[in-house]
C-alpha cells in the first residue's frame, strides 16, 4: 500500500521540482532585467508570469488532492533549497 502511495505522489514531487527549476531560472532572468539589461516592461511582465504560473500549477495540484499539493510543494522547496545553497556557495567563492 505504501508503494502505491509513493508512486502516486512521486510525479507531483517531480512536477514541483521542475516548477521550482523554471521559477528560479526565471527569477535569475528577472533580476538581470530589473538591473537594466532589457526593456522596462519586460521585468514586471516576467515577474507577473512567474507568480501566475506557480499559482496556477499549485491550484491544479490542490484540486487533485492534498497529498499532490504537499508533494509538489515539497519538490519546489527542495529545488529552492538547492538554488539558495548554490547562490551562497557562489557568493562565498567570490569574496
Amino acid at each position: 500500500m505504501i508503494d502505491l502511495i509513493f508512486l502516486r505522489v512521486l510525479p507531483y514531487c517531480a512536477l514541483g521540482a521542475l516548477l521550482g527549476a523554471a521559477y528560479f531560472s526565471a527569477l535569475g532572468l528577472n533580476v538581470r532585467l530589473y538591473a537594466g539589461s532589457g526593456p522596462a516592461w519586460s521585468a514586471p511582465l516576467l515577474h507577473l508570469a512567474r507568480l501566475l504560473l506557480i499559482g496556477a500549477v499549485f491550484t491544479l495540484c490542490a484540486r487533485q488532492s492534498a497529498s499532490s499539493l504537499l508533494s509538489s510543494v515539497a519538490g519546489f522547496e527542495l529545488t529552492r533549497k538547492i538554488a539558495v545553497n548554490r547562490q551562497v556557495l557562489a557568493l562565498g567563492e567570490k569574496s
